[in-house]
């Protein structure tokens, strides 16, 4: 008897220790610090660099508006730029059923510049709500503050679209976990353009072409296969599969040359270029290239510079 008496205690006791961490994550967390206040001047340089990291680096505008999944790479839908809508669910792989958040005026005209300045830096909302990291935090969280200054500043030129997105929802235990996932930023100098490689490098974490062009667990990237390629992304269609865009000639792009890299984005904006069409029954491609194609071919060269000092990773990717 005092065996299961003991035993009782201690299950009570472990209860009680998991009730507290859960109340302590669930209530106490996130916790990446006050909005910072701010009022960002939106000069006619800043709003023409934010339009441009906006569209075609960090291609917020790719997520936070509609796109025409019936063509290749599903271009981005004429209307409703910013208004949101994208979703995000466990037929895709995702713990959840995840919206992008409409960005124009209608939705966020209420926000200050620096909670706007804190969701994309360290991914906690205006009300303190954890965000989900499909929105790329971690990353706009290395970037320099006048480029992601510029992003605000162009957000705030954005139409207002009345669309109410519903809100997203992360499935047990992630609607735990995902009050860990934040983080304070880490804010980097955006290097001169001058030293290529080294400003590749901020261009490649802006683009974010490692979070998809890696094999992952649990939506983390598997040490190791940083840029070789493998991620799934599925549909109701099948799956697709990211390329291996390291420097291997046999499985990856070791054999493409500079002119070979940039050109494979620039056909995409070949005057009259209008994306085919693509059969339900077949899965399309999530690369969102007529975005990344309106990158500057300086930028483009700078991240295959910068590719090029990346490791070979030998994984011959089924696409």
């Amino acid at each position: 008897m005092k065996f299961l008496k003991w035993t009782g205690y201690a299950l009570a006791a472990i209860l009680s220790i998991i009730c507290i961490a859960a109340t302590y994550v669930k209530v106490a967390l996130p916790d990446t610090g006050p909005a910072p206040d701010i009022q960002i001047e939106k000069t006619p340089a800043r709003v023409e660099r934010g339009r441009y990291l906006a569209n075609h680096v960090t291609v917020c505008m790719d997520c936070h508006s509609s796109r025409d999944w019936s063509r290749l790479a599903g271009p981005m839908m004429p209307t409703g730029q910013g208004a949101g809508g994208e979703r995000f669910d466990q037929q895709m792989g995702f713990p959840g059923t995840f919206f992008a958040p409409n960005i124009t005026p209608y939705a966020l005209g209420s926000w200050t510049d620096g909670e706007l300045f804190r969701a994309i830096t360290t991914g906690v909302n205006k009300k303190g709500k954890a965000l989900f990291p499909v929105m790329g935090y971690h990353r706009f969280g290395r970037m320099d503050q006048e480029d992601i200054f510029s992003i605000i500043a162009y957000m705030r030129t954005l139409p207002s679209v009345k669309k109410d997105v519903p809100e997203s929802q992360a499935d047990f235990p992630v609607n735990f976990i995902i009050n860990t996932m934040p983080a304070k930023a880490e804010l980097s100098t955006r290097p001169d353009t001058s030293d290529v490689i080294a400003y590749g490098k901020y261009l490649v974490n802006a683009t974010g072409c490692v979070d998809c062009h890696s094999k992952t667990d649990k939506g983390s990237v598997i040490p190791g296969t940083e840029f070789g390629g493998g991620m799934e992304f599925k549909s109701p269609a099948g799956s697709m599969f990211s390329a291996n865009i390291t420097m291997h000639k046999q499985t990856g792009i070791g054999n493409w040359t500079e002119a070979d890299f940039v050109g494979r984005f620039k056909v995409f904006t070949t005057p009259g270029y209008v994306a085919p069409p693509v059969p339900a029954s077949q899965p399309n491609t999530p690369m969102p290239w007529t975005m990344y194609a309106g990158m500057k071919e300086s930028d483009l060269k700078a991240i295959f510079s910068y590719l090029k000092t990346i490791k070979p990773i030998d994984n011959q990717v089924r696409r």
